[in-house]
């Protein structure tokens, strides 16, 4: 609408310096002064979303409930300001030329030259405003993927510089960049900042706000020198010091007044409101004063990289501090993971998580895992493809069935116990057999999940394409396998438990998903307090 302001976050000098962070920070304070916010990404790579990129490229993929598959900063935006993001939260290069080349191709234009500037940076700025025009929001905040300078953020950048001009006051721009120490001149370095500032005051913007990402304390002096050098005010130029927490961060930059200086800047009187972040605060004395561990071990393939997995450890710290307690994270790569060291490795934890993903390999040692939990009644939650290895792992070991299989992993076997459903069989485009977004589970009454949940009805997200397949839904419940969450519409089966066990959970949703700091996941509450107690 008329009235809605746009704050973008730049970056310069490196790459994951934290835009995410602080832009999902600035969208905490501003949302905790009764403003209603959304943070949105735009990335310069040319893939149409996440979706195809593997998880050692990008980190995860994260999914929001109208069923987009998005860059991983959008959990970091919903974990902070506690509301849902949508497909227009997340652009890419890609998606911005595939529109206009679609527009181009229906006659849109009209025959005219096709071109960078209007074209493309009139459809980034579409992009843009759209949450602002449709939903009505009093802050839109845009992180800007890349670094100032990049070829391929140039696009989007001169769409800000446009942006800044047309808006005038209701638009904002604030900057990121890295201030080195030099250990052996013991000194910190502003000339990258600098040189960082003059890059995008040559492509026409000027930051508003610049944020200094630090290691060591930077002094006054050496802020007022970047403030002298970078046209900012002195009172804009704002240090984010490393802290232990990325929880912390907005307290950071609510201390240095950062919120305060975004309302005045874009026109707003900073002491009509209050901000209001006493459950923020609660959660980070229970974070730093726990002191008990719970030890949680996570079996994936994709453990190099820690980011492939980041809503799930952020989930399990988010329910470890609540349950009073200091999350040990144990990463354990499932290709390295066998019968013969499943002892080894699995006994000194409180509790397992089967990770998602795709594909065989790794796969064997998840079984290995599941084996080991189950048969010594370790708390375990599977989720998405870890619900499908429980089940896999069930018919192989307790049912019998030697070779049951996914037929994602062999299309041969005869105990098909994981399956595409028939109507998706004919499908030969793989993203159109793909299951994503929000659905309804039924629970089961008085299952584990409902008393975690404390509903029997729920809605969660979805990002897959095998399913449980029905035919052999009596055997296992007959062998004492529960199926304790059903999707209504498609009779699919949902989440699984084993009762006998103290907790014994696979979801074929991605309940991390849905977890904030706020309103931690139910399921992992109840996963964790299970471990605690075990």
């Amino acid at each position: 609408m008329a009235d809605t302001r746009y704050i973008f976050v730049t970056g310069g000098v490196t790459s994951s310096l934290g835009k995410g962070i602080i832009s999902a920070s600035i969208g905490k304070l501003l949302k905790s002064r009764g403003y209603s916010v959304t943070i949105q990404k735009f990335d310069p790579y040319i893939n149409v979303d996440p979706g195809t990129l593997n998880p050692y490229e990008h980190g995860e993929c994260y999914v929001t409930e109208d069923g987009h598959e998005t860059d991983l900063d959008l959990g970091h935006y919903e974990r902070f300001i506690n509301e849902h993001t949508h497909k227009a939260n997340s652009v890419t290069t890609g998606r911005i030329y595939l529109n206009v080349i679609n527009k181009e191709r229906h006659g849109d234009y009209l025959g005219r030259t096709v071109q960078i500037i209007p074209h493309i940076t009139d459809e980034i700025k579409r992009n843009v405003l759209l949450l602002g025009q449709q939903y009505d929001y009093d802050f839109v905040i845009t992180e800007i993927g890349g670094v100032a300078g990049d070829i391929e953020s140039l696009p989007f950048l001169e769409s800000v510089r446009q942006l800044k001009w047309e808006l005038g006051e209701r638009c904002l721009c604030v900057h990121l960049t890295y201030v080195p120490f030099l250990a052996a001149a013991k000194e910190l370095k502003t000339k990258p900042t600098q040189h960082s500032v003059k890059k995008l005051q040559e492509l026409g913007i000027q930051p508003d706000v610049l944020i200094l990402r630090t290691e060591h304390d930077i002094p006054a002096d050496v802020r007022h020198k970047v403030s002298l050098f970078c046209n900012v005010l002195p009172e804009a130029v704002i240090q984010s010091k490393d802290v232990p927490s990325i929880y912390e961060v907005p307290l950071r930059m609510q201390a240095q007044g950062l919120d305060s200086i975004i309302l005045k800047k874009v026109g707003l009187d900073p002491n009509a409101t209050v901000a209001d972040l006493d459950k923020w605060k609660n959660f980070l004395d229970k974070l730093y004063t726990a002191t008990e561990e719970v030890k949680i071990g996570l079996v994936g393939k994709y453990v190099e990289l820690q980011d492939a997995y980041k809503s799930i450890s952020e989930s399990l710290v988010q329910a470890a501090t609540y349950n009073h307690r200091k999350l040990k994270l144990v990463y354990i790569h499932s290709e390295k993971l066998d019968d013969a060291n499943a002892q080894e490795k699995l006994s000194p934890l409180d509790g397992i998580i089967i990770a998602p993903g795709f594909g065989q390999r790794g796969i064997e040692g998840k079984f290995a895992a599941i084996k080991y939990a189950r048969e010594h009644d370790i708390p375990t939650f599977g989720i998405c493809l870890g619900m499908q290895c429980m089940v896999i792992e069930f018919a192989r070991d307790v049912l019998g069935h030697a070779n049951a299989n996914s037929t994602e992993m062999d299309e041969q076997t005869d105990y098909n116990v994981i399956d595409l459903m028939e109507s998706q069989k004919a499908i030969t485009n793989k993203g159109g057999t793909m299951r994503l977004g929000a659905y309804k589970c039924v629970l089961e009454k008085d299952s584990l999940p409902a008393k975690a949940y404390g509903t029997n009805t729920v809605y969660e997200r979805h990002r897959h394409r095998y399913e449980f397949n029905n035919k052999f839904r009596k055997e296992f419940e007959d062998a004492g396998m529960r199926m304790a969450g059903i999707n209504p519409d498609s009779d699919l089966v949902e989440i699984i438990t084993l009762p006998d066990k103290k907790w014994f959970v696979g979801t074929q949703f991605h309940p991390e998903y849905s977890s904030t700091v706020e309103n931690p996941h139910p399921l992992f509450l109840s996963f964790v307090s299970a471990a605690v107690n075990k």
